[in-house]
C-alpha cells in the first residue's frame, strides 16, 4: 500500500479549507480467491481503496476486481495518455499447472498492488476518471465496460511485431521526390532508443541468470532435504556415537534444506520478480516509443497531404474553377488536423522526456533495493550453512577418531 500525494495543482483541496490533513490516495489489492471450475476458473482480488480527494465516493471503497479489470485500466490510460509510461501489467501464466499454485498467485497480487499504486502515484494518471471507474465501480458495471474495450494490448503478437516494424519503414515524399524516413533524426532520440533496448536486453539476461539462482537453491534445498532423510535412515541402523552423529547429521541437512527452500522464495519475490517488472517496464517505454513514432509519421503524412492540397487549390484558383470553395474548406480542415497533430507529437515528446527521467531515479532506487536485498540474502545464507556445518564438526571428528 503506497499512500500518495497530489501536486499542488492537482488538489481540488482549498488552501483554506478547514482540513490539514494534505491528499491522499492509498490502494491495496488483498484478499485472492479462487473462482469458478475448469477453463472458467480465475482468481479475484480485493481492492481497497482510501482517499480523501473529494471526486471520490467516500473514504473508503471495497470492490472486487479480477485480473482483466486490470487490463481494462491499462488498456485505457494508454489510450488517453499519449507520452506516459504506463506501468506494466504481470503476465499471464501460460502453463495450467502453475496459474493456481500459491507462489503465482502472490506473485501476481504483488505485482498488481505495485501496478494500481504506481498509477494512483502518478501526478497524471491519479487523476484519470478511469481510475476512479476502476477503484469505485460495481462488478457489472465492470464487466460491461471490459465486452466494450479494446487496444493495443489485445493485439495479436504478431500485430504488434508488425507495428514496431512500420515504425522503421519510409513514407515517400511526393511533393520533393525524395523518400524522407518516418523515423526522426533527432540525435538524442536515437540514444534513447538504443538506451532502451539495450536496457531491455541486459535487465532480461540479468532475470534469466537470477531465474537460474532461484532454481539452484530450490535443487540444493531438496536435495538436502532427500538426503537428510537418508541418513537419518543409515543412523538409525547404527549404533552408539556413530548413529547419534549420522542421526544429527540428516537433522541438520533437513534443517537446512527449509533455509534454502526459504531463501530461494525470498529470492525470487525480491529479486527476480523486480527484474522482470523492469523488464516488463522497458516493454511499456517500447509501446509508447511507437506511439511517439507512429505521431511523427502521422504529422509528416499530413504535412506532405497539405502541400497536395495547396497545389490543387492554387490551380483550382488560376481557372477560377466552382470547386475552390469546397478545396479551400478541405484544406483547412487539414491544416487543422495538421497542427493538432503537431501539437500531439511534441506533447508526447516533452512528457516522455519527463518520465524518462523519473523512470531512472525509480529503478536506481528500485535497483538498489534489489540487489541489496539480494547481497544480504546470500550473506545470511552463507552464514547459516557454515554455523550448522560447523556446530556437527566435534561430533563428526569424534567419530572419525574413534
Amino acid at each position: 500500500m503506497i499512500s500518495t500525494n497530489r501536486t499542488l495543482s492537482g488538489s481540488s483541496q482549498s488552501p483554506r479549507s478547514p482540513s490539514s490533513q494534505p491528499p491522499y490516495l492509498s490502494v491495496s489489492v488483498t484478499d485472492p480467491v479462487k473462482l469458478g471450475n475448469g477453463v472458467q476458473a480465475y482468481i479475484s482480488y480485493r481492492v481497497i481503496t482510501k482517499t480523501n480527494f473529494p471526486e471520490y465516493q467516500g473514504p473508503e471503497k471495497i470492490v472486487i476486481r479480477r485480473y482483466s479489470d486490470f487490463i481494462w485500466l491499462r488498456d485505457r490510460l494508454f489510450e488517453k495518455y499519449k507520452g506516459i509510461f504506463i506501468p506494466p501489467l504481470p503476465e499471464k501464466s501460460a502453463v495450467e499447472k502453475f496459474r493456481f499454485s500459491a507462489e503465482f498467485i502472490e506473485m501476481r497480487r504483488q505485482a498488481l498492488d505495485i501496478f494500481v499504486n504506481r498509477i494512483a502515484s502518478h501526478h497524471a494518471l491519479q487523476q484519470s476518471e478511469d481510475l476512479r471507474t476502476f477503484l469505485q465501480a460495481d462488478e457489472e458495471t465492470m464487466d460491461r465496460l471490459r465486452a466494450h474495450e479494446t487496444g493495443i494490448f489485445k493485439k495479436k503478437p504478431a500485430d504488434l511485431m508488425q507495428m514496431f516494424k512500420d515504425v522503421q519503414s519510409k513514407v515517400s515524399d511526393v511533393v520533393l521526390g525524395k523518400e524522407k524516413p518516418v523515423e526522426e533524426s533527432d540525435p538524442e532520440y536515437e540514444k534513447l532508443k538504443h538506451y532502451i533496448f539495450e536496457l531491455e536486453n541486459h535487465l532480461a539476461e540479468a532475470q534469466k541468470h537470477a531465474y537460474r539462482l532461484v532454481k539452484r537453491h530450490r535443487e540444493l534445498g531438496q536435495s538436502l532435504s532427500d538426503f537428510g532423510k537418508a541418513v537419518k535412515l543409515l543412523g538409525a541402523c547404527e549404533g552408539n556415537s556413530l548413529g547419534k552423529a549420522f542421526s544429527e547429521l540428516g537433522a541438520k541437512s533437513e534443517t537446512l534444506s527449509v533455509k534454502l527452500q526459504k531463501e530461494a522464495h525470498q529470492l525470487l519475490m525480491n529479486f527476480e520478480e523486480p527484474l522482470k517488472d523492469y523488464v516488463r517496464a522497458v516493454q511499456s517505454i517500447k509501446a509508447t516509443i511507437t506511439e511517439r513514432a507512429n505521431a511523427f509519421r502521422r504529422q509528416c503524412e499530413l504535412t506532405e497531404t497539405i502541400k497536395l492540397k495547396e497545389i490543387n487549390l492554387n490551380k483550382l484558383s488560376l481557372i477560377r474553377s466552382d470547386k475552390v470553395g469546397e478545396a479551400e474548406m478541405e484544406y483547412n480542415e487539414l491544416k487543422a488536423e495538421s497542427e493538432e497533430a503537431t501539437r500531439l507529437f511534441e506533447s508526447i515528446v516533452r512528457l516522455m522526456n519527463e518520465e524518462l527521467v523519473n523512470f531512472q531515479e525509480r529503478k536506481t532506487l528500485d535497483m538498489g533495493i534489489a540487489f541489496n536485498e539480494f547481497a544480504r540474502g546470500q550473506a545470511r545464507l552463507a552464514n547459516g550453512i557454515a554455523d550448522a556445518w560447523r556446530s556437527l564438526l566435534p561430533k563428526l571428528d569424534a567419530c572419525s577418531s574413534s
